[in-house]
């Protein structure tokens, strides 16, 4: 397999200078071609340092090592009857043979959603099952995945050459369904499947994922796959420890009219235990989903709820079953 084959590309100008100087809008040319061509691009300069991976993923291992009881503390009702909630929170295993722990907008107050009452905006009383620090170190990432990916999404509305101030009638915190999850898989004794395409076995199943972006840490063990649209070959994507992994969703598919297409990927089974810790960057849930979003006519008084279009694409995962 081509190991360069995934591009990295320095997304640093973007930070530094803004989107309208001419190193920044070379870095736009090469997401532009990255995105359209594979879906799937590695960035570094990105702005989160080694310090603030090794300490999320400290968080998600301790949790993760930590005993059932504690865990099952932020199960949704499906597994813990005593909870109320049913969108975030805590999986276990036996659900598609790994582990997670689903987190919201961590700015999400008990009252804020209880007036909110929508079906996705849950508070998640976390502190049942972290320490104070931890939940320190995830409110602090949170912000700054956040930030990363809405620097992302407004180098998508730049390659328009529309105005980047757009990105806030489609990501508003505390309305955005944007989720930090934790994925754990444990030495599993068996794969999830075996592809039908190509014999190869499972960790995880081929899918699509459903929002904007995706925005992944995957640890030195990698297992992370790629699947080429038009050979339909699978590629590899390697682990590099100053990097991290995006790809596009189906949401920028749809807003995008199919230019940015979201990818086929997929987990090989590996017998030892592993943890990745995606961020999936997602609108409002009532972020009005329409075709003219990239065009200078927008109009804002039509279209899909996110929240609606969500909802259809999560019921082919077994993990949202609930």
């Amino acid at each position: 397999m081509r190991k360069n084959y995934i591009p990295t590309i320095n997304i640093s100008s973007l930070l530094e200078n803004g989107f309208d100087k001419k190193k920044s809008f070379e870095t736009l040319k090469k997401i532009k071609k990255a995105s359209i061509d594979i879906g799937f691009f590695q960035i570094v300069g990105h702005g989160i340092s080694k310090k603030d991976i090794k300490n999320i993923t400290s968080v998600g291992n301790a949790f993760f090592k930590s005993s059932k009881i504690n865990k099952m503390k932020l199960a949704p009702k499906k597994w813990n009857k005593i909870n109320k909630n049913s969108y975030r929170g805590y999986f276990p295993n036996d659900v598609n043979g790994k582990e997670g722990l689903d987190i919201g907008d961590l700015k999400i107050t008990e009252k804020y959603a209880k007036q909110l009452n929508n079906q996705y905006i849950e508070y998640l009383n976390l502190e049942k099952s972290l320490s104070k620090s931890s939940i320190k170190i995830l409110s602090k990432y949170y912000d700054k995945i956040f930030i990363l990916g809405e620097t992302l999404f407004k180098s998508i509305i730049k390659i328009y050459n529309l105005d980047i101030s757009r990105s806030k009638f489609a990501f508003k915190r505390q309305k955005t369904l944007s989720t930090l999850r934790f994925n754990y898989y444990p030495k599993q004794s068996k794969p999830v499947e075996i592809s039908k395409q190509d014999g190869v076995a499972l960790g995880c199943e081929t899918h699509v994922d459903s929002g904007i972006f995706t925005i992944l840490y995957q640890d030195k063990k990698g297992g992370l796959q790629v699947q080429n649209r038009h050979s339909k070959k699978w590629y590899d994507v390697p682990f590099n420890k100053n990097a991290l992994i995006v790809n596009t969703g189906l949401a920028l598919e749809f807003l995008s009219k199919g230019m940015f297409k979201a990818t086929n990927h997929r987990v090989l089974w590996n017998k030892t235990k592993r943890m990745s810790i995606p961020f999936f960057f997602e609108p409002s849930y009532d972020f009005k989903m329409n075709k003219t979003f990239f065009t200078k006519n927008l109009n804002r008084n039509s279209g899909i709820h996110f929240e609606k279009f969500l909802n259809r694409s999560l019921k082919k995962f077994v993990e949202y079953q609930r």
